[in-house]
């Protein structure tokens, strides 16, 4: 049985999918007597973390085969662990390959114990397209996850070297300057009512407002700021009919 019932979840959601999937998560281990609290890793100094008496889970979207820079900057910054019992959740449109191995590793170097880890397959950010019957498909696995975490029943799985080898994409700011040379987030002034969301959610810090919200260098494409913008004002400059998706509203996410 999972032990201490203490369990706090650290999460990014760039577009919903992940939050959805973390409430599923939350709910379960409450129906079962578990104290658990999330925390949005955007938010979260991780050298401040209380580690006592706490079974720690993560959760966020897969990213170039990894995740982005500022999650892995948060694993590599966590405080030196006691044996921590720590699990992992990650959704994904198709494939990561790059992220449950090096994680471990991390996490294992800075003395926590990782104990399972899951892939849970949702609607992609770039398809545009709510599809219900896969978030329903996914937050069905997040249940059945929460269920084996608690009977300690899971594996976190691995494949050394070629994990490690994936992982690279996403870990090294080279792949991502070429995206932001490929791709521009811009904005329609004729749309844009100045209403600063943009500016306030993003995770990066990468928008600051002049008399339009700017972009600056470092994007890490997570489409909140498209998804969620009321006024649909924001858009990338070389794919202007770009279909936004987001699955749950911004006050819930």
């Amino acid at each position: 049985m999972l032990q201490p019932k203490n369990v706090d979840i650290y999460y990014f959601s760039g577009t919903g999918n992940t939050k959805l999937v973390v409430d599923k998560i939350k709910e379960v281990l409450k129906s079962q007597g578990y104290n658990v609290s999330l925390y949005k890793i955007e938010k979260v100094n991780p050298t401040e973390i209380n580690l006592e008496n706490k079974v720690l889970g993560f959760a966020f979207p897969v990213a170039l085969q990894g995740t982005y820079p500022f999650i892995w900057h948060f694993f590599e910054k966590l405080p030196s662990g006691n044996g921590n019992l720590v699990f992992l959740v990650d959704t994904l449109a198709a494939y990561s390959g790059g992220i449950l191995g090096p994680v471990k590793r991390i996490l294992r170097k800075k003395g926590y114990n990782p104990l399972i880890a899951k892939e849970i397959r949702m609607p992609s950010n770039l398809s545009g397209s709510l599809d219900q019957k896969k978030i329903e498909k996914g937050l069905k696995q997040a249940e059945n996850f929460a269920l084996d975490l608690i009977e300690l029943k899971g594996s976190w799985y691995d494949i050394p070297i070629y994990s490690d080898f994936l992982s690279i994409f996403s870990r090294k700011e080279f792949f991502w300057n070429f995206f932001r040379r490929i791709f521009h987030l811009t904005i329609d002034k004729q749309k844009c009512k100045k209403c600063n969301i943009c500016v306030n959610i993003c995770p990066v810090g990468n928008i600051e407002i002049k008399e339009y919200p700017e972009h600056k260098d470092h994007c890490v494409f997570c489409l909140r700021c498209i998804s969620f913008c009321p006024q649909d004002a924001i858009y990338f400059k070389e794919k202007k009919n770009f279909k936004k998706y987001k699955s749950i509203e911004l006050t819930k996410l």
